[in-house]
């Protein structure tokens, strides 16, 4: 996916939209929820990931996941965000990352595996179930 204009940090990219709500997490599934997982509709599935993202994520009123500029994004340069900003785990995705960024972990993981530092990058731009699963004492990953 590849931006067909530019955009100004903090403006909506792309709107989501839930195609179906799903009994579990798979390798193309968005979490909404601690225990909730859905498939996006229209183009969101096709948004790779990287560890140093263009956009973040924005729950809108429907529950689904929109993505918003990180920082200014220039026409023809690829959307991408971090699929650690929207699920606590991720156990689906090829051994190694190539999303060949300087921030680039090697492997492609969720919130609770993320390094302190991009956590910190990131706050604003993830989905808010992750910081209420890391706020409870005794969640994975603190």
């Amino acid at each position: 996916m590849f931006a067909l204009h530019e955009f100004a940090v903090g403006e909506r990219v792309l709107e989501g939209i839930i195609e179906t709500e799903l009994d579990h997490n798979d390798a193309h599934a968005s979490q909404i929820g601690e225990h909730r997982f859905v498939r996006h509709a229209g183009l969101m599935p096709f948004v790779n990931h990287s560890c140093d993202p263009s956009c973040g994520i924005a729950v809108n009123a429907h529950g689904a996941h929109d993505l918003i500029a990180r920082r200014a994004i220039a026409e023809g340069e690829e959307i991408t965000f971090d699929y650690a900003m929207r699920n606590h785990t991720i156990d689906h995705f090829p051994a190694h990352c190539r999303c060949g960024t300087a921030y680039c972990r090697d492997v492609i993981t969720g919130w609770k595996d993320l390094p302190t530092e991009r956590r910190d990058a990131y706050r604003g731009l993830i989905a808010p179930y992750l910081l209420d699963m890391e706020a409870r004492p005794g969640t994975p990953g603190q």
